[in-house]
């Protein structure tokens, strides 16, 4: 979660937002933001994938086979 928080952050802040504005403009509540930025684990799935869509990236469920590659 801590490489998900940094990467919103950074962005967020390329693009000269505040959270509110980002919030604001991505669809979502603020809090959903501020938990992502904090890397709180317990989030829905599709807020944290509707804030990663403003930068064209989405998560989805990888098995442990596919992260080693094999």
């Amino acid at each position: 979660m801590k490489r998900l928080s940094l990467f919103v952050k950074e962005r967020r802040k390329q693009l000269g937002m505040t959270q509110e504005e980002f919030a604001e403009r991505s669809g979502v509540a603020l809090t959903v933001v501020r938990k992502i930025e904090q890397g709180k684990t317990n989030m829905n799935l599709d807020k944290v994938n509707t804030v990663l869509g403003m930068f064209g990236h989405e998560l989805a469920p990888v098995s442990n086979k596919e992260l080693n590659g094999l």
